[in-house]
């Protein structure tokens, strides 16, 4: 049984005492969870699979999520679907540690919590849109253009490359 304040430290200790090949199932479903004081998931769905090998124990996990972002254009709280995977080598000795660095720790529980919010962030994008086609907010009034037109005439972007828009229209 999982503590409930740590539920992604889970003991292995029974699987390193299999034989080569042999791996277990670790399910989660959360409605809500907290990774970290910066990462809040929805409906969490997710599947760790640890198994044991002659260098130790790799872990394989899927896991699916919803996070609440702000779009970068019309500035509007939107939730946006995450998926990942991730595989990773918990080693039994320094000797065979992979880049990771992961390192079994003697009392036989990991802590897969790190692992996942370091996985999730790698999935939220830099600049999160609410939709494709998000039209942003005015630059003179700051409406938000994806509900009315103000009015106010929009000027496409000071930038260097805006004189190529020219050419496409000759």
């Amino acid at each position: 049984m999982t503590d409930p304040r740590r539920p992604f430290r889970l003991n292995v200790g029974f699987i390193v005492h299999q034989e080569v090949g042999y791996s277990h199932e670790f399910p989660f479903v959360y409605e809500q969870i907290q990774i970290a004081d910066d990462l809040d998931l929805r409906h969490f769905v997710g599947l760790a699979t640890i198994g044991r090998t002659p260098q130790g124990l790799i872990v394989r996990g899927k896991f699916s999520a919803e996070t609440p972002l702000e779009c970068v254009r019309c500035l509007a709280t939107f939730d946006f679907a995450l998926q990942w995977e991730m595989t990773e080598l918990y080693a039994f000795k320094k000797k065979s540690v992979s880049e990771s660095g992961l390192l079994l720790p003697e009392d036989m529980h990991i802590d897969l919590q790190p692992l996942i919010r370091e996985y999730t962030l790698l999935e939220v994008p830099i600049k999160p849109l609410c939709k494709p086609g998000c039209k942003g907010l005015c630059a003179i009034c700051g409406q938000d253009l994806n509900q009315s037109d103000c009015g106010h005439p929009q000027r496409s972007a000071d930038s260097p490359f805006s004189v190529l828009k020219d050419l496409l229209e000759e």
